[in-house]
């Protein structure tokens, strides 16, 4: 948590999270890492940090399975490859993920703050990893519940035209590819996690055959 704290005081923009992500998150957040018995399943993890929902995703691996993660910030890197340097399942690439020479995902998890990023960045991400799915694959990411309102209001002059970009960026992003939200209220501060999957405008029995798929009916 303390080097969570420094780095989140020193690289404000890029950490964009104030606090690593409850186990509740987590979970939300991991909903669709699903392993398929005897068939090896490829995941990617984006800005995974420190590793709160690392630890999920790798819990929830086969043998078979493969997880790459991509962090930008150096000091999150180390620790992470300290963590992960004996394990023939995980793979680290440091960067910015826009700028990564993608493989192709079952699942992504994306922990990147979209809200601090402007717009072209936000749709070159959102581009990059959704053409890096599966054509059955799933992305998710998430929000923290109440901010959307909160710039708009805390911001004047240009830089809120930039947070409009912004938020509109994702919105596009959201009605072209969200198949599926949930609201979790246990984490600081409660958040919104978006699933998307790659088929723009999937039609509704999409979301009925694929949460059906993976054992869940809402």
């Amino acid at each position: 948590m303390s080097l969570f704290l420094r780095e989140f005081a020193r690289t404000r923009r890029d950490t964009g999270a104030i606090a690593p992500s409850s186990p509740w998150l987590a979970k939300a957040l991991t909903r669709y890492v699903v392993p398929t018995p005897g068939s090896p399943r490829a995941v990617l993890e984006v800005g995974p940090g420190t590793g709160a929902v690392t630890r999920h995703v790798r819990a929830a691996l086969d043998p078979l399975d493969s997880l790459e993660l991509v962090e930008a910030n150096p000091r999150f890197a180390a620790l992470l490859e300290r963590r992960y340097a004996t394990d023939p399942q995980v793979r680290l690439r440091t960067g910015q993920v826009q700028q990564q020479e993608l493989g192709t995902y079952d699942t992504i998890v994306c922990g990147l703050p979209f809200a601090n990023f402007d717009a072209t960045t936000v749709e070159q991400i959102f581009r990059h990893l959704l053409s890096a799915l599966r054509p059955a694959g799933t992305l998710s990411f998430f929000a923290y519940s109440g901010m959307r309102p909160l710039r708009r209001m805390f911001t004047t002059g240009a830089e809120l035209g930039t947070v409009l970009d912004t938020q509109a960026a994702v919105e596009r992003a959201l009605d072209a590819h969200q198949f599926r939200r949930e609201t979790v209220l246990c984490n600081i501060p409660p958040a919104h996690v978006h699933h998307l999957a790659p088929v723009p405008g999937a039609a509704p029995g999409a979301l009925a055959a694929r949460n059906a798929r993976f054992g869940y009916a809402g």
